[in-house]
């Protein structure tokens, strides 16, 4: 790499147990975390897919209702279009640059 560093801002543990416990009390999750990470954090899109795939498996292994594991696989789905919408656009981009 060329010793460039980068920043990336994720859920740090206490946010991470915060939303687990809300997800325990059979409480929505979902726009907590997107609330936690848009307070003046910027994550990248790869980042919170490999975040969520993680809080996936963790739900799978604990047992966690149908309806809330389902909003988690609807998030990575949003996250991976936003993913293929940028690189088709960095496509286009690149191809017009030619």
């Amino acid at each position: 790499m060329s010793g460039v560093k980068r920043k990336r801002n994720v859920l740090n543990v206490k946010q991470k147990l915060e939303i687990l416990q809300k997800l325990d009390n059979g409480e929505s999750a979902s726009t907590d975390t997107e609330d936690v990470l848009n307070e003046g954090n910027t994550i990248s899109q790869s980042a919170a897919l490999q975040s969520m795939e993680t809080l996936l498996d963790y739900m799978g292994q604990r047992g966690f209702d149908y309806g809330d594991i389902t909003a988690v696989r609807k998030i990575c789905v949003d996250i991976r279009r936003g993913m293929n919408k940028q690189q088709k656009q960095r496509r286009v981009i690149d191809f017009l640059k030619q």
